[in-house]
C-alpha cells in the first residue's frame, strides 16, 4: 500500500507541475506570440507607428525572439529534470523539490524577459500611443479566458 501512495503522490506532483507550467506559459507569453496576437496587431496596425518606431520595435522583437528561444530551452530542460527526478524518487523528495525550483526559476526568467520586452516596446511609443498600448496590456492581463 505504501508503494501505491508514492505513485499517487508522484502523479499529483507531476500534474501540479504541468498545470503550473501551462498557466505560467499562457499568462506570461501573451505578449510574445508574434504574428496574430492582439498586442502585435495593436502595435503594428493600430498605433500608427512612424518608420523609425517601426524599425526600433522590429529590432526589439527580433532580440526578444532570440532570448525567448533560450528561455524556452531552459524551461524544457527544467521540465525534463523534473521528469527525471519524479522517476527517480517517486515522491516529493529533495530531487523533485530542486527540480520544481529550477522549473519555477525558468518560468520566472521568461516572465521577467517578457515584461522587459513589453516595457522596451512601450518606451518607443508617443504618449498617445502608449495610452492605447497600456489599455491593451491591462485588458490582456485581466481577461479571464486567454486565447
Amino acid at each position: 500500500m505504501r508503494g501505491a501512495r508514492h505513485y499517487v503522490l508522484t502523479a499529483i506532483v507531476a500534474f501540479a507541475a504541468a498545470l503550473a507550467a501551462i498557466w505560467m506559459a499562457s499568462t506570461f507569453t501573451l505578449f510574445a506570440r508574434g504574428e496574430g496576437s492582439e498586442l502585435h496587431t495593436l502595435v503594428h496596425q493600430k498605433l500608427d507607428l512612424d518608420a523609425a518606431q517601426d524599425a526600433r520595435i522590429e529590432k526589439l522583437e527580433a532580440q526578444f525572439a532570440e532570448r525567448r528561444k533560450e528561455l524556452d530551452l531552459q524551461m524544457r530542460n527544467a521540465n525534463a529534470d523534473l521528469a527525471r527526478a519524479i522517476e527517480a524518487e517517486h515522491l516529493y523528495g529533495p530531487k523533485v523539490a530542486q527540480a520544481v525550483d529550477r522549473s519555477h526559476h525558468a518560468m520566472g526568467e521568461l516572465q521577467k524577459a517578457t515584461l522587459s520586452h513589453v516595457f522596451a516596446m512601450r518606451a518607443v511609443l508617443r504618449p498617445d500611443q502608449a495610452a492605447r498600448f497600456d489599455a491593451e496590456i491591462g485588458k490582456t492581463l485581466t481577461q479571464s479566458d486567454h486565447k
